[in-house]
C-alpha cells in the first residue's frame, strides 16, 4: 500500500507539473445538442488525457482504454495499480461483442442496456493487454446518459470509466466533491447534481455473466433487484453465489 501511494504521488506530481488545473465545462442537461462538448471530450481523450464526466449513476473519470499512457494516468488518479479492474464504456450493444465473449442473448442485453449496470464477460485479445492486466474478464457499461454514449461513439475506441474518487473513497454526485482530483484532469464536465441521497452513491450494479447460464452479483449497486428479476424470471439464469 505504501509503495503504491508513493508511486501515485510521484506520477501525479509529474502530471501536475506539466499542466494547469482542469477546465470545467458546464453541461446543459436539457440541451440535446451537445456536439461541441462531445468534440472537446474526444479531442482530450485522444490526446491521452483523463477527463471527468457525469453518468446515469455517479461522476466518473475516463481515459481511452487502448492508450497505454492514458491508462497509467487513470490508474494513478484512482490510486490503483491494475489489480482492481476498471470497466470500459461503449456506445451500443454491438460493441460488447467486439471486446468480449458474450454469453447471453442480445435480447437480454437490450433489456439491461443502456442502464445502470456493468456486465462482466471474458475479454477478447483485441483489448489493450496492459489494461486490467491481471484478469481475463472485462466489465462493460453503456450508461443511460446520452452525453457519455456520444463520447464513446465518437472516440471509436472503448473508454475506460471508473468513479471520480480515490479508490475506497466515497463516490461523487457533483463536481465539487472531487475537486481534489481536478489538478490531475484535463477537463471536468459539470452536469450538475446527479442524485440527492446516499443511495444515489451506490453506482452501477455489477454482474458477472462470463459463465453461460448463470450470473454472480459482484456489486449490488443501484438496480440490484430489477436486474436480478430480469436475469432470473425472464431469462432463467441461475444465481451463483
Amino acid at each position: 500500500m505504501i509503495v503504491r501511494n508513493v508511486f501515485r504521488s510521484l506520477y501525479l506530481s509529474s502530471i501536475s507539473n506539466s499542466r494547469s488545473m482542469a477546465s470545467v465545462i458546464k453541461l446543459n442537461v436539457n440541451d440535446t445538442d451537445t456536439k461541441a462538448a462531445v468534440l472537446k471530450a474526444v479531442s482530450s481523450l485522444q490526446a491521452g488525457n483523463v477527463i471527468a464526466v457525469p453518468t446515469d449513476t455517479i461522476y466518473g473519470v475516463a481515459a481511452l482504454a487502448q492508450d497505454i499512457n492514458a491508462v497509467k494516468k487513470l490508474y494513478a488518479v484512482k490510486g490503483r495499480n491494475g489489480h482492481n479492474p476498471i470497466a470500459i464504456c461503449v456506445s451500443n450493444v454491438q460493441d460488447l461483442f467486439r471486446w468480449s465473449h458474450v454469453t447471453v442473448t442480445q435480447d437480454l442485453l437490450n433489456d439491461l442496456l443502456p442502464g445502470a449496470v456493468t456486465l462482466v464477460f471474458r475479454r477478447k485479445p483485441e483489448l489493450n493487454p496492459e489494461f486490467n492486466p491481471f484478469t481475463d474478464l472485462i466489465g462493460i457499461r453503456i450508461p443511460n446518459y446520452p452525453f457519455v454514449q456520444q463520447i464513446a461513439a465518437a472516440a471509436g475506441s472503448p473508454v475506460a470509466l471508473t468513479s471520480a474518487n480515490i479508490s475506497a473513497a466515497k463516490s461523487t454526485l457533483c463536481v465539487e466533491e472531487f475537486e481534489n482530483l481536478w489538478p490531475h484532469l484535463d477537463l471536468v464536465f459539470d452536469g450538475g447534481i446527479i442524485g440527492d441521497s446516499e443511495e444515489a452513491r451506490l453506482g452501477s450494479t455489477v454482474i458477472n455473466l462470463s459463465v453461460p447460464g448463470q450470473f454472480t452479483i459482484i456489486r449490488p449497486g443501484s438496480v440490484y433487484q430489477k436486474t436480478v428479476d430480469i436475469l432470473k424470471n425472464k431469462y432463467g439464469l441461475k444465481e451463483f453465489r
